[in-house]
């Protein structure tokens, strides 16, 4: 039969494993809370995933002769019932130069609905390069019965692309949009219903 001694050694072991383990459940559960802002600001300052830059506003840098043609696509979630699209499909600018693109969201259904847009940049390599100084998917989108909506985005490509030897063989970046509808709890996945422009 254990001894008293041997017997408090048992339940002190116990004692640490039980608290052990509540930590690392507490430590998950602050994890888990604290890994979508993480994410978020890791991929904003890396690119990483093809996330662009966001500025506050237009800074003074040079303009290059270098070209970039921007693409754009757009496209909706299945359970999205808005028309978006883009006014053109692409454009040319210059490398440190301003660029200004107007997207169109409609609600053709009898209610308001609330939408984000989660985007992302191509090649991603390129994507910590791409700028935006505004852009309707910095904030959610409410729009009321039969309402249509013009977006405008203003971004720049940062001309440190220039000196990045990994990026000299790009000569176009593609911004892709896909609106979600916000009370479905809906982010991420591929879209079901494309409408590209």
């Amino acid at each position: 039969m254990p001894s008293n001694k041997n017997m408090q050694d048992i339940e002190n072991r116990n004692k640490k494993t039980v608290l052990g383990v509540f930590g690392i459940v507490a430590a998950m559960i602050v994890l888990a809370y604290a890994s979508v802002p993480l994410y978020d600001l890791f991929c904003r300052v890396t690119g990483f995933g093809g996330t662009t830059g966001r500025v506050a506003e237009a800074r003074q840098m040079d303009i290059l002769d270098r070209q970039m043609e921007v693409q754009f696509r757009t496209s909706t979630a299945d359970n999205m019932p808005w028309d978006f699209a883009v006014e053109t499909n692409k454009m040319v600018v210059n490398v440190g130069a301003d660029g200004f693109i107007n997207f169109t969201a409609h609600n053709p259904t009898g209610k308001a609905v609330t939408g984000t847009a989660v985007y992302n940049v191509t090649p991603i390599k390129a994507a910590k390069y791409f700028k935006k100084i505004q852009c309707f998917c910095f904030d959610e989108q409410i729009l009321t019965p039969g309402q249509t909506v013009n977006m405008p985005v203003v971004f720049f490509i940062d001309p440190a692309i220039d000196q990045d030897v990994n990026l000299r063989d790009v000569k176009t970046i593609t911004l892709s949009y896909t609106f979600y509808k916000q009370d479905s709890g809906e982010a991420k996945g591929s879209p079901d219903k494309n409408k590209e422009t």
